[in-house]
């Protein structure tokens, strides 16, 4: 069974969510795989991965606001502190989102739903490269 891995690299503005699916998509189909699994892994500790709606803007926003509230940045709150007063909250969304998602592949294409994206979820202020590593089996 042919193994194919690529590092995608995902440049952010900082805290947010951002649409990784037409370049997954594309990588995808250009391995010409009939059927698999795309395995889909973030190397950072303060970012994430999810599969959410992609037809609704809103959505995208009320997420985001959703888990500002929920883990709020105050530097009393927490010991780790060494790269800001962003980096443990940052630490802490990603321990409660994923750092690698499971796609089924089937005729070159990923079985997501008609609503559904992969989005690469920033939980830093500052802008970052991210490395998103891309890793499907198939044949």
């Amino acid at each position: 069974m042919p193994i194919f891995t690529h590092t995608l690299q995902a440049a952010t503005r900082g805290k947010g969510l951002y649409e990784i699916t037409d370049a997954v998509a594309r990588w995808v189909t250009e391995r010409r795989v009939a059927q698999g699994l795309l395995t889909i892994f973030v190397q950072h500790t303060s970012a994430s991965l999810i599969v959410q709606e992609n037809a609704d803007p809103d959505v995208v926003h009320d997420l985001k606001a959703f888990f500002d509230r929920l883990v709020v940045e105050d530097g009393s709150l927490y010991r780790h502190g060494t790269e800001g007063a962003d980096d443990m909250p940052a630490h802490i969304r990603a321990a409660l989102t994923l750092t690698q998602l499971s796609v089924p592949v089937q005729h070159g294409r990923m079985l997501l739903g008609t609503w559904q994206g992969i989005y690469l979820f920033e939980h830093r202020r500052a802008p970052h490269n991210r490395s998103i590593v891309l890793h499907l089996m198939g044949e």
